[in-house]
């Protein structure tokens, strides 16, 4: 049903008028200095994938890649103890995995799940006049890079870390009581190159409501320290011939906005008139930092703007 051809979350295969796969898998290197909470980050942006989805995870397989000879496996143990627990918090199986030698550590899951047929949420179905929601605040790309300078104090750091490792499985869960039409999870593009994605694949305009976009403690004060990931110029310069006016944006909102992200949030489409129900459903449910963000417009070629 979704193939690479969308540049969608994850693969979609039709088993039966009832049931479809969803399957992915995603790998990353450390972005925090305690192994355990890098494996339960790492998990966390693996399942997301299926989330965004619109599917429930079943199982999943590890991938790894660690330098068994020169590292204690004291640290490996425990990378591997918080993808666990992580993929036990979905409700998922650990059904094995696969290891190899390597000089720098990796790691992630692969990871299949179920989603009936007729509720696939493919990122490029946003319609005209849908409000966009985001369920996760941003900055965890300039915060990663923060931890790594020592930059940061121990507070900010820890919420950067649950953010990153919270599951997306209470949004998804929440959302699929609505009528979505689209959605993806803001990861390695960041808001905006994500945004586009949908906005590109669903040939609609798609406005961000800068002053609306939930942020993390001190990452504004770490983007002006100049603590911006390169993966984060990539995505702003990727983005820029689909920007409308970027220059009355304060250019630190617009690295922030361009931020990569790991274990990102939820980028949610759907009508307008339902949006305020479901934010009101996610922040009693308990995802905190849920905020309307955007709104899509008529027939584009796929352009992003601001207000």
């Amino acid at each position: 049903m979704i193939g690479r051809e969308t540049s969608d979350d994850a693969g979609v295969y039709r088993l039966s008028d009832e049931v479809a796969l969803v399957q992915t898998i995603d790998f990353i290197t450390p972005v925090v200095n305690d192994p355990y909470d890098f494996g339960r980050i790492a998990a966390a942006n693996a399942l997301s994938d299926v989330y965004a989805m619109g599917g429930r995870p079943l199982t999943a397989m590890n991938v790894v890649c660690f330098p068994v000879k020169s590292m204690d496996k004291a640290i490996l143990r425990e990378i591997l103890r918080g993808g666990l627990d992580a993929v036990h918090e979905a409700g998922a199986v650990l059904a094995g995995g696969h290891s190899v030698e390597d000089p720098e550590i990796k790691y992630g899951l692969s990871v299949t799940g179920v989603v009936h047929p007729d509720k696939v949420l493919p990122n490029a179905g946003v319609k005209p006049g849908d409000a966009i929601i985001l369920t996760k605040p941003l900055g965890t790309g300039v915060l990663a890079t923060a931890i790594k300078a020592g930059l940061i104090s121990e507070l900010a750091q820890r919420r950067a870390i649950e953010t990153m490792a919270t599951l997306n499985k209470r949004a998804a869960e929440i959302m699929a009581a609505y009528p979505v039409n689209g959605c993806t999870d803001v990861t390695g593009f960041g808001l905006l190159g994500h945004a586009l994605e949908m906005a590109t694949g669903s040939r609609v305009a798609i406005t961000i409501f800068v002053d609306q976009v939930p942020l993390l403690p001190e990452a504004l004060d770490s983007v002006r320290m100049g603590l911006v990931p390169a993966g984060s110029f990539s995505n702003r310069s990727y983005c820029t011939h689909r920007l409308i006016a970027p220059e009355r944006i304060d250019p630190v909102l617009l690295d922030i906005l361009s931020d990569a992200q790991t274990s990102g949030g939820l980028l949610i489409s759907l009508p307008e008139r339902q949006a305020p129900s479901l934010l009101s459903d996610l922040l009693a449910g308990g995802v905190a930092d849920a905020a309307i963000v955007g709104r899509a417009a008529g027939a584009d070629k796929g352009t992003i703007a601001f207000e």
